[in-house]
Parts: structure tokens; C-alpha cells; sequence
């Protein structure tokens, strides 16, 4: 069992859901990467969703943009994204790790170098925003060889025969977009992502996470009255940047824990 789904398992077994932070690897600098994922795990997040910087984050709005800005400064790529899981696997071989990013860097890698190297630092899911489930048989085929979970996005507008092709082929979870746009577009309709996430779990088993909109508690607790994970990205990388290197750690793991209260 891989260890999203076991930890997903283990949440719903004890009536919990699933906090998931997001963070530019590389992002104020790669020195504080993997000291930030652990201080999130200690803090209460359940899975980490690591950002691959990338220099046209189409996906991505203004906050995450200037991440990966900072990040690419500092010479970080998709190699040293995974040597930085490699750093984290050190001290924790339980939290599930997500990579998410776009096709270019995997491309240049080549997919089936990039899923065995995954793999060997302990990766467990990659979300690749411009991969469509259309053209992702070659990748989802190499990911499963190692068993990496392939994990794709759903939004405002996918229509219920998308959403059958892409269940059919993701695994580990779905991801629900609660937003028509980019990350930290925009107030999110509860009830609306509500009525969405309840038509996607009549399509699958998998478990379902929202983001792109929780940017505070309050949203993350009516989040998670119904969804299986909440995804925060935006929110998390703006305390990043609003913070100094002196109370990063600090401002990261207070967020979380409010996060985790609330969800809770």
C-alpha cells in the first residue's frame, strides 16, 4: 500500500481529513526546504505537496509566480527538488510527499529516468498540471511501475465524461480546483465546491482534496466538513514570503497549526 493511501486510510479511520501544505521547493531559499517540511509535519500536516519551480507556472497566480521566481534564482531545478526529498527522507520515511510541477522539466529529465529517480528518494505522487489524462499514458505507465501515484486535477468545468476518463486513470486522490482560474484567484463558494466534490465521489472511490482557494481556517474547517484533504498553496507561500529567515520556521508552523485546529 502505497503511503498516500495508507495514510488516508489511517485519517478516515480515526475520523480525520487530510491537511495537505504546499511549498515552492527552493522558495526563500533551498536551505530552508526540508527544515520547513518537517516543521509542517510536526505542526499537523499529514502530506506535504512540494512545488517544482518552473519559469512559466501557467497554473499559478501571482504568489506562487514570484516562489518559483526566487527559487529558479537560486538555481533550483527538478534535480535539486529531488535531492531535497531525498535530505527530507532522512528523518521521515512516513509522510507522503507530492510533487507537483509541470511536463517540461520531466521531459528533459525523460519520464522513465525521472520516475525511477522519484522513486529512489522517496516520492509518492506527482501532479502534472499540463499533462492532460489524454497524453499521460506514458507517464502514468512509468509512475505505476514504481508505484507512484498519478494524481490529476478537476475544476469548476469539467464535465462528467472528463471526469469519468480522468478517475479511470488517477490514483491516490483526486484534486477538486474550487476555482475557475489560478491559485489564490479568488473567495471560493462553499456550497458550490460542495455540490461538485458530492457529483465527483459518484464517479470514484478515490478520496477527493480541494484547493486553490483555502486561505484561511475558517475555509479549511467548512473545507474539510466534506472533502477528504484540504490543499493550501498560496496561502502558505505568502507567509513564506512575508516572513524573515529569523521567524520562517516560526510563521510556517503557527499556520499550520491554526490549519490543523480548525480542520479538526
Amino acid at each position: 500500500m502505497s503511503r498516500i493511501k495508507s495514510t488516508f486510510a489511517s485519517l478516515k479511520a480515526n475520523n480525520k481529513k487530510a491537511l495537505i501544505p504546499y511549498i515552492t521547493a527552493g522558495d526563500p531559499h533551498p536551505n530552508f526546504t526540508v527544515e520547513m517540511m518537517h516543521a509542517m509535519v510536526a505542526s499537523g500536516a499529514d502530506m506535504i505537496e512540494l512545488g517544482v519551480p518552473f519559469s512559466d507556472p501557467m497554473a499559478d497566480g501571482p504568489v506562487i509566480q514570484r516562489a518559483s521566481e526566487r527559487a529558479l534564482a537560486h538555481k533550483v531545478g527538478l534535480r535539486k527538488v529531488l535531492a531535497l526529498v531525498q535530505e527530507f527522507r532522512v528523518n521521515d520515511d512516513n509522510t507522503p510527499v507530492i510533487l507537483m510541477g509541470y511536463a517540461n522539466p520531466i521531459e528533459a529529465m525523460g519520464i522513465a529516468q525521472f520516475a525511477a529517480n522519484a522513486k529512489a528518494v522517496g516520492v509518492d505522487g506527482v501532479l502534472t498540471v499540463d499533462y492532460p489524462p489524454e497524453e499521460s499514458e506514458a507517464v502514468i505507465a512509468e509512475l505505476g511501475k514504481h508505484d507512484i501515484d498519478s494524481i490529476f486535477l478537476l475544476s469548476p468545468t469539467t464535465e462528467a465524461k472528463r471526469i469519468d476518463l480522468v478517475v479511470k486513470q488517477a490514483t491516490g486522490f483526486l484534486y477538486y480546483v474550487s476555482l475557475k482560474g489560478v491559485t489564490g484567484a479568488a473567495n471560493l463558494d462553499v456550497e458550490e465546491v460542495k455540490g461538485r466534490v458530492a457529483a465527483i465521489r459518484k464517479q470514484t472511490h478515490l478520496p477527493v482534496g480541494v484547493g486553490f482557494g483555502v486561505k484561511d481556517a475558517a475555509t479549511a474547517k467548512s473545507v474539510a466538513a466534506f472533502a477528504d484533504a484540504v490543499v493550501v498553496g498560496s496561502r502558505t507561500v505568502l507567509t513564506i514570503e512575508q516572513s524573515s529567515e529569523e521567524d520562517l520556521i516560526a510563521n510556517i508552523s503557527a499556520l499550520i497549526q491554526e490549519l490543523r485546529t480548525a480542520i479538526d
